[in-house]
């Protein structure tokens, strides 16, 4: 016979077998099966058989001048969109966290974007950004007296990328303002109010005060927009289509060509996991920057 304290074990065993079953089958297994096919060669327009071919994937992604210029798309999105999101976001913040009672209503409003499911965002921002009848050109040749009619935003090299961008920064910039607006509304009273007193000024609170115990919820949240920015392909996809040429291709969007498009899967597998290693490495950093600035006394 089975003691008490083991019967418990089998039962909770028993509970959470359904569950290690549904991971196994649906993120663990397929995991390991890419991480196979990043090392093996599988041309499906080619042949189905799979054949070995070891490191040879990543040599060919890292020799690739379009795999590169996916990536740097991809870096410029993150690095420059995130930020610009970033710098919006904590400013708008700032303006509700200094309303009153209207503070709901502006609220939701600024959060409606957020709300709006991306491919909802992708066709509107298609017809904002239409070179012929979009409302963005209109209004600036009306502006201009019919002296400056837009570029065709959609289809020149030089602002395809930027569209793509502008339009994640409407999107997303109320995301990093609620938690700005979360941070701001944590921090006890006491010490705005004694560094009021002090005439620390309006600026000086905020310098001294404020962002230094903002910083945990900031990095929090870029961690959160890094990567979620980094696997950018649906405004790709329904605004650019990767072009004009391949200006716009970002990394998610190159790793989709690769797989759905010219059927290369161990290539496509080997694209992704080097984007895995990228975000792991990115979210590690990123989760030790705020652990030392809790360490150093930063709550």
């Amino acid at each position: 016979m089975f003691s008490s304290g083991v019967k418990q074990r089998w039962v909770a065993f028993v509970f959470v077998l359904p569950v290690l079953v549904l991971l196994l089958s649906v993120s663990i297994y397929p995991l390991l099966r890419t991480l196979g096919l990043a090392f093996s060669s599988l041309e499906l327009t080619v042949s189905p058989v799979e054949t070995f071919i070891g490191l040879d994937n990543f040599a060919k992604a890292f020799s690739d001048a379009r795999f590169w210029n996916a990536m740097g798309n991809t870096l410029t999105l993150v690095t420059v969109g995130v930020a610009i999101q970033l710098v919006l976001g904590t400013a708008l913040a700032l303006l509700l966290s200094e309303i009153g009672f209207t503070r709901v209503v502006w609220l939701t409003a600024l959060l409606l974007p957020v709300m709006i499911a991306p491919v909802v965002s992708g066709f509107q921002f298609r017809v904002i950004y239409n070179d012929t009848f979009g409302p963005l050109n209109y209004l600036i040749k009306t502006l201009s007296g019919g002296l400056v009619t837009g570029p065709p935003w959609l289809a020149d090299t030089r602002t395809a990328l930027f569209t793509i961008m502008m339009t994640d920064v409407w999107q997303w910039t109320p995301f990093m303002m609620l938690l700005v607006l979360a941070g701001l509304e944590s921090i006890p009273l006491e010490l705005t109010e004694a560094a009021e007193v002090d005439g620390a000024g309006y600026w000086g609170t905020f310098w001294r005060i404020k962002l230094p115990l903002l910083l945990p919820v900031i990095v929090i949240g870029l961690l959160i927009r890094v990567m979620d920015t980094f696997k950018t392909f649906d405004l790709v996809f329904l605004l650019t289509g990767g072009g004009p040429g391949s200006s716009t291709e970002t990394i998610a969007f190159y790793t989709y060509l690769n797989g759905f498009r010219f059927f290369s899967m161990g290539y496509t597998a080997a694209i992704a996991f080097i984007q895995l290693i990228i975000i792991i490495v990115i979210a590690r950093v990123f989760l030790v920057v705020q652990k030392r600035m809790r360490g150093g006394g930063i709550q």
